[in-house]
């Protein structure tokens, strides 16, 4: 009984198996309520405790890593690029994975009581790389930049509702045009790196004050990072002596060097195979729900896309519960063409699913009035896990309903920076923010550089900015319940799944923790980890 005991203790762990499924099948072996959760406490405070080891070398293979790569975080796309980025540097602010501010390079924030004016207590004595000491007129310099149309930043829409920016003695003070309770959580986005003076004369130099500093840089194939003596949080972070990022776009390759040793965590696990590898020995498949969506985007200002009657179209063709089950295999849930689900704060759980119709899918297409000609999507693997299978499965029901829907096979190298955000209709993945704030501002604001459906409403940004503004979370809700439904009913995203995070990890890693905000520990295992052996 101890062993099954253990088992279940183990699933819990892994988030198969719920608190409540425990404490039932428990009872069914003679173990009451009270003693069940007291050993589901006692071994979450033992992994939670378990004394980290320093040394060794953690390898991590992961996909999202393209020959176009850059160590500029402004530009930072994908996950190879993201892991390199928490490997060198940090934010002012993190979100932890119960989606509570973590102070890093602020020690602490306050704002004024209407939260249009924001205060960041800049840390001390804390060094760049380089040897500088950062300070708030480096925080300053990186924010102004990624507020600069020409950076290309992908947090330029985070900076668009900024007024003014300055520097009080340690502090770093940020006047908003309009209120937002929401600003933490957007300057813990993963672009804003504070680096020296900004990052304004060489921003892919890679200098920040991140645990480790980067050794090789060989983008689409691998990156490593050595340990710095001089970190200032080494009691928390950067255990190993070294760190190296392997490029693995091909989801067998992963599996392959995981189970092989050649790496110990991979991400992006292929659900087909997620079963079986989590029982091979000496490693284990971790997996979390969040806020990651699997997702074809089309632009709504480029024809055939710019017709809304084709957009619903397609969006009644794909079928959900079908690329659900044989795409995720369970390890996600189906999409309602916005990009919010359950897992965000003010969630409106009574807007209508949207059911796969094959009837509504020919009256919209027919409305459309189209010429017939084919529609092309744009697909890699490097976009999603099972991106081209789910394709096809579009493509199929797609067809049924008399829509001339037509792949085109894209390489994985280049995918990010020649395919997605720049041709009219092609498969994407967006990692979830923890706010619908955060979310909507970087994709869905007209002035967003990672606007990739150039969904651009003047009455959108109104609401975006209204509930930005409400501090009364019943009424900031049905702002975002009627922006939701704009986007579910006319916007260019096709958003078939949320996708959970499903990462192979090696029993040889200690520390790992699963975490909503994002795959591999939100891109920070290798920072976060030890090696149990070294």
């Amino acid at each position: 009984m101890n062993e099954q005991l253990q088992h279940m203790t183990s699933e819990v762990a892994k988030g198969r198996m719920t608190r409540r499924e425990f404490v039932g099948r428990a009872a069914a072996l003679g173990v009451t309520a009270v003693a069940a959760n007291a050993m589901l406490a006692s071994h979450a405070h033992a992994a939670a405790h378990e004394a980290p080891k320093r040394g060794g070398t953690i390898k991590i293979g992961s996909s999202g890593g393209e020959s176009t790569n850059t160590q500029d975080p402004a530009l930072t796309a994908s996950e190879v690029p993201l892991n390199n980025l928490y490997a060198w540097g940090e934010t002012l602010l993190e979100v932890d994975p119960e989606g509570k501010i973590e102070y890093r390079m602020a020690e602490s924030v306050e704002a004024s009581a209407d939260a249009k004016q924001w205060v960041f207590k800049i840390r001390k004595g804390i060094p760049f790389s380089n040897g500088k000491d950062m300070t708030p007129e480096d925080v300053l310099k990186t924010m102004q930049r990624h507020s600069n149309e020409e950076s290309k930043s992908g947090a330029l829409g985070i900076m668009k509702g900024i007024a003014g920016m300055k520097v009080d003695g340690d502090n770093f003070i940020v006047d908003l045009e309009s209120a937002n309770a929401d600003l933490p959580y957007l300057m813990a986005d993963y672009h804003l790196i504070i680096q020296p003076d900004g990052g304004m004369d060489n921003p892919g130099a890679a200098i920040g004050t991140g645990a480790y500093t980067l050794e090789i840089d060989e983008p689409g194939v691998r990156h490593a990072f050595k340990r710095r003596d001089d970190f200032w949080d080494s009691e928390n972070r950067g255990f190993a002596d070294a760190v190296e990022v392997l490029v693995l776009n091909d989801a067998t390759a992963r599996t392959a060097a995981l189970q092989s040793g050649q790496v110990h965590a991979i991400n992006r696990v292929d659900p087909k195979v997620a079963s079986l590898l989590d029982r091979a020995p000496n490693l284990s498949v971790q997996s979390s729900a969040g806020r990651g969506h699997y997702v074809f985007i089309a632009h709504i200002d480029t024809a055939p896309f710019d017709n809304n009657e084709l957009r619903l179209a397609l969006k009644y063709a794909i079928n959900r519960e079908e690329l659900v089950d044989k795409i995720l295999r369970g390890y996600g849930s189906i999409g309602n063409d916005f990009p919010i689900n359950a897992a965000y704060p003010l969630f409106d759980a009574s807007i209508p699913q949207r059911e796969h119709s094959l009837e509504k899918a020919k009256e919209h297409y027919a409305a459309s009035g189209h010429d017939g000609s084919p529609i092309i999507l744009r697909v890699s693997d490097g976009a999603f896990p099972g991106a081209v299978d789910a394709a096809s499965l579009f493509q199929q029901s797609a067809q049924a309903a008399g829509i001339p829907l037509e792949i085109k096979r894209e390489p994985n190298d280049g995918y990010w920076s020649e395919v997605w955000n720049v041709q009219p209709f092609c498969a994407s993945y967006w990692g979830g923010r923890p706010v619908q704030d955060q979310m909507y501002t970087t994709a869905y604001l007209s002035t967003a550089d990672w606007n990739d459906t150039r969904w651009k409403r003047p009455e959108f940004d109104a609401m975006l900015n209204q509930a930005k503004a409400e501090l009364d979370d019943a009424k900031r809700k049905e702002i975002y319940s009627e922006m939701g439904m704009m986007l579910r009913n006319e916007g260019g995203l096709i958003l078939p799944m949320f996708n959970d995070f499903v990462n192979g990890v090696s029993n040889d890693l200690g520390g790992w923790i699963n975490d909503p905000n994002g795959e591999m520990m939100s891109n920070q295992a290798a920072i976060k980890c030890w090696l149990k052996s070294a």
